[in-house]
C-alpha cells in the first residue's frame, strides 16, 4: 500500500514550492508543462488527494471556528482570538487557533490541515508574505469547495468573503490633525512597505491630514521599513533606520507610527539622542497594546477595538454557517468597518 502524502512532502520531494505543486495540481497556465506532468505524477503514486471540504461541510459539523492569525505575540491579534472566543462559546462553537507566521507557506498549510475535517470555516489576517506575492488561490479553493471564509484586519477586495476592516484612513488622519492641533510642523511617519494594505491606508491618511491642513508631505519624512529586516529578537536594525532619519531631519517634531512597536522603538530613539517627549517631540502610535499604556512616557495610540473585531468576525462566520438558502451557502458578502478611538496619553502635550 502507497503512503500518502502532503502538499509539503511532494513540494519537499520534487524542489519547488508549495504554491507550485497546489498549482500544478489545479493545471494552471501559470506552471510549466513539464513541471505540471512531474508533480501530477508523483501525486498519482503516492495517492494524493485534496481535501474534500464540501463533503465534509454537508455530511457532519465540527461545531468548531479555524483562525489564523500572522503573529501570537501581537497584541492586537490576542485582543481579536478573545473576542472570537468570546462569540463562539456564547453561539456554542470551539475555536482552533492556527500561526502562519507572517508565512505564505505556513498560512497554505495550517489552511490545508485544518479544513480537513477538523472546522467548519474561518477568520483570518492575511501573512505579509501572501499580500506580497499576491497569490491568493488558497482562499479561493476554500471557498469554492463550500468552507465559508471571513477576512478581518488584512483583506483583499479581490476575494468574495465577508470582511471586518479598521477605518484605518480616517483612524490616521485624526490622528496626524491631533498632532497638528498640539503644534506639530514637521511630523514624520513610520510605516511599512506598501504591499500590506493597512500600512498603505495609513500612510494615505496621514498625507490627506497634512494636506488638508496646508502642509505639503515630504519624501524624507515618510520611512517605510522593510519589517523581513526587523524582528522583535533583533529591534537594532530598526533603532538605525530611525535614528537615520531623525539625524537627517532635525526639524522632525512629531511622529505618526503606523503600529505600537515602531512608535516605542521611535521613542526609544528620541531619548537615547536627548530629545524630550513631548517637549521637543510627539508621537501617536496605531494600535493600543498593553505597552502603550505602560511605557515611559505613556504612548497616545489609535485604538483599534480588536475585541469587536474579533466578535464582528466571530458572528459574520457563525450566521454564515447556519443560515442557509434552498440548501446553498448565502452568496452575498458585507464589509463591516470598525471605527477607531484616539487615547490620549504622556506622548503628546496635553
Amino acid at each position: 500500500m502507497k503512503r500518502k502524502v502532503t502538499l509539503k512532502q511532494i513540494a519537499k520531494e520534487l524542489d519547488v514550492s508549495i504554491s507550485t505543486v497546489s498549482k500544478a495540481l489545479r493545471n494552471s497556465a501559470e506552471i510549466s508543462e513539464d513541471t505540471k506532468l512531474k508533480v501530477q505524477a508523483f501525486a498519482k503514486l503516492y495517492n494524493y488527494r485534496p481535501n474534500n471540504i464540501a463533503l465534509s461541510l454537508k455530511n457532519r459539523k465540527t461545531r468548531t471556528l479555524g483562525v489564523i492569525i500572522p503573529e501570537i505575540v501581537h497584541h492586537f491579534f490576542s485582543k481579536v482570538i478573545k473576542g472570537i472566543e468570546v462569540v463562539a462559546n456564547k453561539r456554542g462553537y470551539n475555536v482552533i487557533v492556527g500561526l502562519s507566521n507572517e508565512s505564505f507557506d505556513k498560512e497554505v498549510l495550517n489552511m490545508e490541515m485544518l479544513a480537513n475535517g477538523s472546522i467548519d470555516g474561518f477568520i483570518l489576517s492575511i501573512s505579509k508574505e501572501t499580500l506580497q506575492n499576491q497569490d491568493y488561490h488558497h482562499f479561493t479553493e476554500t471557498i469554492n469547495q463550500g468552507m465559508p471564509i471571513v477576512m478581518f484586519d488584512r483583506v483583499v477586495n479581490d476575494i468574495d468573503c465577508d470582511k471586518v476592516v479598521v477605518d484605518d484612513y480616517s483612524g490616521s488622519i485624526n490622528a496626524v490633525s491631533h498632532l497638528i492641533n498640539k503644534g506639530c510642523k514637521n511630523i514624520a511617519i513610520i510605516t511599512t512597505k506598501d504591499y500590506v494594505s493597512v500600512g498603505k491606508l495609513r500612510t494615505q491618511g496621514y498625507i490627506q491630514a497634512l494636506e488638508d491642513n496646508g502642509i505639503q508631505a515630504k519624501p524624507s519624512l515618510i520611512l517605510k521599513v522593510d519589517d523581513r529586516q526587523v524582528s522583535d529578537d533583533n529591534l537594532e536594525v530598526l533603532e538605525t533606520i530611525i535614528g537615520e532619519m531623525f539625524k537627517e531631519n532635525p526639524q522632525i517634531d512629531g511622529v505618526f507610527a503606523v503600529n505600537e512597536l515602531y512608535a516605542l522603538t521611535a521613542m526609544k530613539v528620541a531619548r537615547n539622542m536627548g530629545i524630550t517627549i513631548p517637549e521637543q517631540l510627539q508621537v501617536i502610535g496605531f494600535t493600543d497594546g498593553v505597552l502603550s499604556k505602560h511605557a515611559n512616557p505613556s504612548l497616545t495610540a489609535v485604538s483599534q477595538h480588536a475585541d469587536l473585531i474579533g466578535q464582528t468576525a466571530a458572528n459574520l462566520l457563525i450566521d454564515k454557517l447556519e443560515i442557509e438558502i434552498d440548501d446553498e451557502v448565502d452568496e452575498s458578502y458585507q464589509t463591516t468597518t470598525i471605527s477607531t478611538e484616539l487615547i490620549e496619553r504622556e506622548s503628546t502635550k496635553s
